[in-house]
């Protein structure tokens, strides 16, 4: 009964905090849906595309969920279900959403750009080179993570068609036909003109053809190749127009995640009333576990579930240029991560199951373990067990695979930003070597190559990283936010709290591991991935640093004319 209080508790709160919380937001902001967004008026077929409010919700809550929300949580559990469970609940409603509906709405108040060029608005056009810099390291570490995590999902030691496939194998050939099926419905929406019900009754009826096809019949290829051929579709994809494939894939891959925690759920109630699983992680465990303290570890560890800075990245990137009316903008940008944080809670829930195999490390992943978890509650003996133990695998690797589509096409953004000019609205505005910088295979192609090298080296130097790299971002977007929104004459303050706890936090996190690499350094016991994690934190803290300077000074600025 444990499981059912927490998630029923979880689901009360997060709806509370959308509909007083979000509304009040929304109201102290100005949204106004009579007013265009970049998504009409700079309609270009390619990024700028007008999105029916459901298929950009698939694409915005499958991009920013990714794997985050369940190997964060499930990473946290060392320290309880108590602290992980507030984090999530506390985080979703006044940090994570917050920050991500912020974003979005100063995007769409500038062009459907990018937080770099929010920061230059209201900071300077030095401080958005250095944010951009910053954004670039961040997402170099979302490629390699991600294409770590996929290749991984589909890795097998055979090659070719198999009629007696491995969960790796049924996985990999699933996503494959999803990216088909995406494309599909892409032309039947956006050329053929066929409206969104019957083509998605289409699309889950193509899904569920793809996961019988999967469970037959698999497809094998070695990691190795697998990262090449991720990181050729990757390039592709982050080039194509957003109708042809992001737009559908995304908003095909939701209907899979609303399916899993749909699942979730009903497992959650049948081993509370069936007894076929018990909930074995204790409210709390202690302040210090394996993975740290819990000031910072808890609050970098959880990450997606509760606030994410690639959050900020997705909202400015590519949903803000797909945002039809901005009504639309609490329930994709707040709602969206309120979502996330269930979800976080259901994948605390979900290891909770199997909690003694976890930490005895009988699983490879977190993942592994959520699907297990989730698998258990339906009895670990139950003809429906391998079943839905492959479906919810599959489901983790096609949310990984979405945000890496998303996180690719962001660094080609955002690369490009950092050679143009004020003025200058493409490459084809630049002169010189600017304009070949700038130019979006270049940068797509750079980022591509150096996050798919990292990600073939050492997941777990690149994982040890991402975390704190990613929740510094938070903290600077919610700054960038912040000080846009001072700047403008809306109300600001609800930002200062999240901002500057999240900024201390990370800065801590990221200090202590320059601390302890350069101990290492010091004792002739460092790796090659010991001196890649204190370059890459050393220069996060530098950057962060300077950038929570320039922001000090804007809030300084604005106060002083505030009061005169």
């Amino acid at each position: 009964m444990t499981a059912i209080l927490i998630i029923a508790a979880a689901i009360v709160l997060l709806v509370l905090g959308y509909v007083f919380y979000g509304s009040w937001l929304a109201k102290q902001w100005g949204i106004d849906p009579s007013r265009k967004t970049p998504a009409v008026e700079m309609e270009d077929g390619v990024d700028y595309v007008a999105a029916k409010p459901a298929v950009l919700m698939g694409h915005h809550f499958s991009s920013i969920a990714g794997a985050g929300p369940i190997n964060g949580p499930i990473q946290a559990s060392v320290f309880g279900w108590l602290p992980v469970f507030l984090w999530c609940v506390i985080g979703g409603i006044f940090f994570g959403g917050l920050q991500d509906f912020g974003s979005l709405f100063a995007s769409i108040r500038h062009g459907g750009k990018s937080v770099g060029e929010i920061i230059a608005d209201t900071m300077g056009s030095r401080a958005k080179k250095l944010f951009i810099i910053f954004a670039l390291l961040v997402l170099i570490l979302v490629i390699a993570s991600f294409v770590n995590v996929v290749a991984g999902t589909f890795a097998s030691t055979n090659v070719g068609f198999t009629t007696s496939p491995t969960g790796n194998e049924t996985t990999a050939i699933i996503s494959l036909g999803f990216i088909v099926l995406a494309i599909i419905y892409g032309l039947l929406t956006n050329r053929l003109g066929l409206k969104t019900a019957p083509a998605t009754v289409i699309g889950i009826v193509g899904i569920a053809l793809l996961v019988v096809l999967g469970l037959n019949v698999g497809f094998a290829l070695g990691r190795v190749t697998w990262i090449v051929l991720i990181g050729a579709y990757i390039t592709i994809a982050s080039l194509v127009p957003v109708w042809i494939l992001l737009q559908p894939r995304d908003y095909l891959s939701s209907f899979l995640l609303y399916a899993m925690m749909a699942v979730a759920l009903v497992g959650i109630v049948v081993s509370a009333f069936a007894g076929t699983a018990t909930f074995e992680i204790p409210m709390f465990t202690g302040w210090s576990t394996s993975i740290g303290t819990l000031f910072p570890a808890l609050f970098i560890t959880v990450a997606c579930g509760a606030c994410s800075g690639f959050h900020s990245l997705i909202s400015t990137g590519t949903s803000s240029k797909q945002l039809a009316n901005e009504r639309d903008a609490k329930p994709i940008g707040y709602g969206s991560m309120l979502i996330e944080s269930a979800l976080g809670v259901i994948s605390l829930i979900a290891v909770g199951m199997v909690f003694t195999k976890y930490t005895g490390g009988e699983f490879g992943s977190p993942a592994v373990a959520f699907a297990s978890g989730i698998a258990t509650m339906f009895g670990e003996n139950s003809p429906a067990f391998h079943t839905i133990y492959a479906l919810l695998t599959l489901a983790v690797s096609v949310f990984a695979l979405t945000s890496l589509d998303t996180g690719t096409r962001l660094s080609r953004f955002m690369f490009s930003e950092l050679f143009l000019k004020e003025g200058e609205a493409t490459y084809k505005d630049a002169t010189g070597i600017r304009k070949f910088l700038a130019y979006p295979l270049t940068g797509t192609l750079l980022m591509v190559v150096i996050g798919c090298v990292l990600g073939g080296l050492s997941l777990s130097q690149i994982w040890g990283l991402f975390g704190a790299a990613n929740q510094l971002l938070a903290g600077i977007a919610l700054m960038a936010v912040a000080a846009w929104l001072g700047n403008v004459g809306k109300n600001n303050k609800m930002f200062y709290i999240p901002m500057a706890f999240m900024l201390i936090a990370t800065i801590t996190s990221l200090c202590m591991t320059v601390i302890a690499k350069v101990k290492m350094i010091g004792a002739a016991t460092a790796a090659w991935g010991d001196w890649f994690q204190l370059i890459f934190a050393a220069a996060m803290v530098v950057l962060a640093v300077i950038l929570v300077i320039e922001g000090v000074q804007t809030f300084t600025k604005q106060n002083k004319a505030k009061a005169a």
